[in-house]
């Protein structure tokens, strides 16, 4: 489940100086030498750590009110279940015998450093063995099911944040009726595609799989980033890997299931649901923004969030993704 709303008298990020993440790692007995670097991360405060005599590791401090306890603990053990099948992922790591840790309200894990690249989408050689470990880990993630992370949908990932933008005064009065219009028929077409798709397994997922969560090395991919691991279709973990022209993307399809399903039947009827979920994912974007809007690190990464053109080019991107989601699906040309 999701933690409660933020009030006024919850913590912000504001207050994270680089003194409290030292002190804070300190506190459950990592000696740091005093080299902190930021790394890229918006939703969560992410840093490489120097620590004395041994090598550098990465501390995670979750936005306060994000998540509970309980679904962040159920992200690590959701892990370190694929770690123990070989998977190669990179688990939280326990000390104290815990991979949660807590200081002055804030919650933090730390990691070992994976160094690598961003994987070559456009190689066959590359998609099939990125889809070999996919299919590992949806076996893995369809034994069981989370009891506390969400599950992702048409409610949790387009009625809300629709409701929530509307609600919440962010888009522009002059242009509301039409995007009120356009969203309206794109949770209609998201609807219609799940309908023509039937009741299709939930399994427990990474949940955001693009080319950003998946560092390559020589040895192959490392799976990175399972923060917004939930319930939902497998196919939410493979349209992010697809690009270019109709063509293109099914035949990089086709190079992903071929690895996949050496480990794990891939359910064809899913293919139905590409387009809507890139839909959901466009609208829960959004609102992901406007949600983070009092965070001044989101003010300054994406000043061009919440302006009259961006909201005029959601509203084409939504009429674009309507006319998609009529389409047949991947495997017909």
């Amino acid at each position: 489940m999701l933690a409660p709303m933020n009030t006024k008298t919850e913590l912000s990020f504001s207050t994270l100086t680089p003194d409290s993440v030292l002190n804070a790692l300190e506190s459950i007995g990592l000696r740091c030498d005093g080299r902190l670097l930021a790394l890229n991360s918006y939703e969560n405060r992410v840093y490489q750590v120097g620590i004395e005599e041994s090598t550098p590791l990465v501390a995670k401090f979750y936005r306060p009110a994000r998540w509970t306890d309980d679904t962040i603990l159920e992200e690590h053990a959701f892990v370190q279940e694929l770690v123990e099948r070989e998977i190669p992922v990179v688990p939280a790591l326990t000390i104290d015998g815990s991979t949660l840790h807590h200081f002055d309200g804030f919650r933090f894990s730390v990691f070992p450093k994976h160094g690598g690249r961003a994987p070559e989408l456009e190689d066959r050689d590359t998609l099939e063995w990125l889809g070999r470990f996919l299919g590992r880990i949806h076996a893995v993630g369809a034994i069981k099911s989370f009891q506390h992370r969400p599950t992702l949908n048409i409610d949790t990932f387009g009625t809300e944040p629709r409701d929530f933008l509307l609600a919440n005064g962010f888009i522009p009065h002059d242009i509301e009726p039409a995007y009120r219009s356009v969203v309206h028929q794109a949770l209609d077409g998201v609807r219609h595609c799940f309908d023509r798709a039937g009741d299709v397994k939930q399994l427990r997922l990474h949940g955001d799989c693009h080319a950003g969560n998946v560092l390559w090395t020589d040895e192959g991919p490392h799976f990175v980033d399972f923060d917004d691991s939930r319930m939902g279709p497998a196919v939410q973990d493979l349209w992010m890997l697809l690009s270019g022209e109709r063509a293109d993307r099914i035949k990089q399809m086709g190079d992903v299931l071929a690895g996949y399903e050496d480990f794990y039947e891939f359910d064809a009827r899913e293919l139905h649901l590409i387009e809507a979920l890139r839909t959901l994912r466009l609208i829960h974007y959004s609102a992901w923004l406007a949600r983070r809007w009092d965070d001044a690190a989101f003010k300054q990464a994406f000043p061009w969030f919440n302006t009259q053109i961006y909201w005029q080019n959601r509203i084409l991107e939504l009429r674009e993704q309507i006319a998609l989601m009529e389409e047949p699906p991947l495997w017909q040309n």
